[in-house]
């Protein structure tokens, strides 16, 4: 059997180093009381995913402070370490997942396409996220905040025949004050994906077949709305940090209402994938396309937000962009870890 922690952190929005130094500490905090096999953090270790102006100058090199923390961690605590965060490699910026080992090895997977207002921040990587572990023995796929939600990443799982499924979610609700009619809509909204995110674990490992860890973000924030200049947005991050089962029997959970916090259970990677559920020809598992606010956020926003950093990136209108220029390969070899600077935090 493979043990398996997640973590799932409060985070502040645009307070990298404090963000990454919280981490650390429920990584730490996970391992002391688990002795995992596995640690994961989830996307956006650095801020939460959210639409805010300070978002433009918090990515960092791919080699920097984040991806620092999490190698050092698998080496010193002897486990894998997973975690994501808004990455410069070369020329742009990426929502990067990486999957350290302790023999020195690493895995990065940059998240197939932005999420709606994450397209004004960081553009799509184009590597299928799956990876073979030579710590677990096993292929993993990794999937990063709302790619767990799509049927093409179950897809890439099942094809490569994967037996886990690793990642980690940051996903924001609807606005909490809004009046009126307005905000009797969001609060609908907000349940429907609260229960969206509660049962998507569950659904990928039916899909796949395999066990399902991801770990997500918890806790209140306040963002600007996107297209709405000068509107608040204030929400929670909706937590349901879960490890499941391959039949999607949830074995290990923290809900929203938990908090921060960590989690562990035991699965089994030793049996060839068991898919108890069909791979369908859409884009969302859950029922997305029927929901207006999310079809909006999805299709609106990815064409606003694309266009928007295109041009911001054309200006050099990105903090990062006054950054030295550099990028690491997805699989770095055993032995030889990476080292870099840590990077300089900027702030918008």
């Amino acid at each position: 059997m493979t043990r398996i922690a997640v973590i799932q952190p409060a985070l502040t929005l645009g307070a990298v180093s404090e963000n990454l130094a919280r981490v650390e500490d429920l990584i730490r905090d996970a391992h002391r009381e688990h002795a995992p096999d596995v640690i994961l953090a989830p996307e956006a270790c650095t801020s939460p995913n959210v639409f805010a102006r300070v978002l433009r100058d918090t990515a960092l090199p791919v080699d920097g402070q984040a991806f620092q923390l999490l190698t050092r961690l698998a080496r010193e605590l002897d486990c894998v370490v997973g975690g994501g965060f808004l990455a410069v490699r070369g020329k742009h910026a990426y929502g990067t997942y990486v999957l350290a080992e302790p023999d020195g090895s690493a895995h990065l997977h940059d998240k197939d396409q932005p999420s709606a207002w994450e397209s004004n921040f960081y553009r799509g990587g184009d590597d299928d996220g799956v990876v073979r572990s030579s710590t677990l023995g096993v292929t993993v796929g990794l999937a990063s905040g709302w790619e767990l939600a799509r049927y093409r990443t179950a897809k890439r799982v099942r094809e490569r025949e994967a037996r886990v499924v690793l990642g980690g979610m940051c996903w924001p609700s609807m606005p909490s004050n809004w009046p009126g009619p307005l905000g009797t809509w969001m609060t609908s909204e907000h349940q429907r994906w609260s229960r969206q995110q509660r049962e998507l674990p569950g659904q990928v490992a039916r899909i796949t077949g395999v066990p399902v860890a991801m770990a997500a973000h918890v806790g209140p924030i306040v963002s600007d709305t996107p297209m709405v200049p000068g509107l608040p947005w204030p929400t929670t991050m909706l937590g349901e940090s879960q490890i499941c089962d391959r039949d999607g029997t949830v074995l290990a959970r923290l809900a929203q209402e938990d908090g921060e916090g960590h989690v562990a259970a035991d699965v089994d990677l030793s049996t060839p994938p068991r898919p108890s559920a069909p791979l369908r020809d859409r884009l969302w598992i859950p029922d997305m396309t029927r929901v207006a606010t999310t079809g909006i956020a999805w299709h609106g926003m990815n064409a606003h937000g694309s266009i928007w950093y295109r041009w911001r990136h054309a200006r050099r209108g990105f903090g990062w962009q006054s950054l030295p220029t550099g990028d690491l390969p997805d699989e770095i070899p055993a032995g030889e870890p990476a080292t870099g600077p840590v990077a300089t935090t900027f702030r918008g």
